[in-house]
């Protein structure tokens, strides 16, 4: 039993850390909670499921799905896919520029997490939204290492793919104060 509350501990671990890359600092530090119709744990695959109306929370981060399935590797490694009508998460960045700290939101029918490669991906009308500035579009790709993303109609989409088209609303920034 005690090997089996690690695993879940560390699967807990790995889905908070992942939504946590710009989150506020103090996130990482408070407790994790999740909630779920069911749970269910495979240790001789690496498997864990949560079910039904799955509510994460830890500091700011807060993520709602319907499902979320986190697997791990041989190598330690943890990736995760989060499913729902659609999966949506909140946090709130840093403060950064003397300005107080922003909120994040997104969505997508499907998010995918890598642990390994650092990458989270939102599948299908994915949108993210931070302060007033949004972007839509088929696919996101988040890497958190380059700190990089990019936005299409479809993943692996060339731009001149017909179909839906990348949305973006970028609101006029103004310069601080200087005091």
């Amino acid at each position: 039993m005690i090997l089996r509350s690690a695993h879940v501990l560390a699967i807990l671990l790995f889905l908070t850390s992942a939504f946590s890359a710009k989150a506020e600092k103090a996130d990482r530090e408070k407790p994790t909670n999740v909630e779920a119709n069911r749970m269910t744990s495979d240790e001789a695959r690496r498997i864990s499921i949560f079910e039904g109306n799955v509510l994460l929370t830890k500091g700011t981060i807060t993520v709602r799905a319907e499902r979320i399935v986190v697997r791990q590797d041989a190598d330690g490694f943890q990736y995760a896919s989060a499913t729902g009508a659609p999966v949506r998460f909140r946090q709130k960045g840093d403060p950064a520029g003397g300005q107080e700290g922003v909120w994040i939101d997104g969505e997508a029918l499907r998010v995918e997490i890598d642990e390994k490669n650092e990458r989270i991906e939102l599948h299908d009308n994915a949108r993210i939204t931070r302060d007033q500035d949004e972007v839509r579009g088929s696919y996101i790709l988040y890497d958190q290492r380059s700190e990089f993303f990019s936005v299409s109609s479809a993943k692996g989409a060339p731009a001149s793919s017909p179909g839906e088209r990348v949305r973006a609303v970028i609101q006029p920034k103004m310069p601080a104060a200087k005091p």
